[in-house]
């Protein structure tokens, strides 16, 4: 090895660094709609589940404000009411410039969407990206019995 060339370790310092974000404080609860599901009374309803899916969700690490990226997968019984799409994905992207765990993340939002939909049951499950080899699934459920 020529030694006039400095090594990877010798010519880059970790950096003390972070990105700067909000905290879940700016998480837009107030966005989220919901329309009357009129099948509600119906035997139908015992057997329907809505799953909604997104490629598109992203947050930041609350360490660094690094951004992070997930699939998010919703899926619930609806009681009286269904959760109108548009407001969801405005609620989603509240997330993105949020500092959050995903273990905190994924309960935070299915107190948030059982709140405003109250379901008969919900499960949100949370595939991470993979970050330094390493992927998460975090997965967090609720039932009205």
């Amino acid at each position: 090895m020529d030694k006039s060339i400095p090594s990877a370790r010798e010519q880059f310092k970790a950096l003390d660094k972070s990105v700067p974000f909000c905290g879940p404080e700016a998480i837009d609860t107030a966005c989220l709609e919901c329309f009357a599901y009129e099948y509600a009374d119906k035997p139908v309803a015992k057997q329907v589940d809505i799953i909604t899916t997104t490629d598109e969700f992203t947050s930041v690490c609350p360490f660094s404000g690094l951004p992070d990226f997930a699939t998010v997968t919703i899926t619930y019984t609806p009681n009286r009411d269904c959760i109108e799409l548009r407001s969801l994905k405005y609620y989603l992207m509240s997330y993105r410039n949020v500092g959050i765990w995903y273990e905190h993340l994924v309960n935070r939002m299915l107190d948030d969407l059982v709140k405003v939909c109250k379901p008969k049951r919900m499960k949100i499950e949370i595939v991470c990206k993979p970050r330094g080899g390493l992927s998460s699934t975090v997965v967090a459920e609720w039932s009205d019995k």
